[in-house]
């Protein structure tokens, strides 16, 4: 009885000790607690600007619809506006506008563009996008299919009522 009794003490103890133990120790981060953490502090904890434009606001400039080409809306926040456009009900490309006054730092990509759309500065990046700076606002053409080409972009970003963009505030 003493022996059995001794066994059930000494288990008891020891789980005591490893319930403490794991109890007290700190978990290691994650990758993805580390990727939080970077996130936050790149953009002090706000995620858009109190003064970007809201996304419905945006939506007036886009481009009409037309020879083939069905523009559908797909997002709309607080510094944005998307638009996907379909020809014979495919995704050909997206269209976008986005307040940089969140992210101030992407107006000086523009700063040393020799190449310019509708009078406005562009730029090209990678070989599916291309985009103009118009005051505060980026307006982008992204290419989702190989016959959707540069030019293509080039001249729907010319149909964006950009002059009516750089007057918003």
């Amino acid at each position: 009885m003493f022996l059995t009794r001794g066994r059930k003490m000494v288990a008891a103890m020891l789980l005591s000790v490893l319930l403490l133990t794991t109890a007290c120790s700190t978990k290691a981060p994650s990758r993805f607690d580390q990727a939080q953490q970077e996130s936050s502090r790149q953009t002090s904890g706000q995620a858009v600007a109190k003064n970007a434009t809201q996304g419905s606001k945006l939506n007036k400039f886009f481009p009409d619809e037309g020879d083939g080409y069905d523009r559908v809306y797909v997002q709309e926040k607080k510094g944005f506006s998307e638009a996907n456009l379909k020809k014979d009900g495919k995704v050909v490309a997206q269209l976008a506008i986005s307040d940089t006054t969140s992210t101030p730092g992407v107006a000086s990509k523009y700063a040393n563009s020799t190449e310019k759309i509708g009078g406005y500065p562009s730029v090209t990046t990678g070989k599916t996008q291309t985009s103009v700076l118009v005051g505060k606002y980026q307006v982008k053409a992204i290419s989702k299919d190989p016959t959707f080409t540069a030019s293509d972009r080039a001249t729907w970003l010319e149909k964006f009522d950009l002059s009516g963009l750089g007057k918003l505030k």
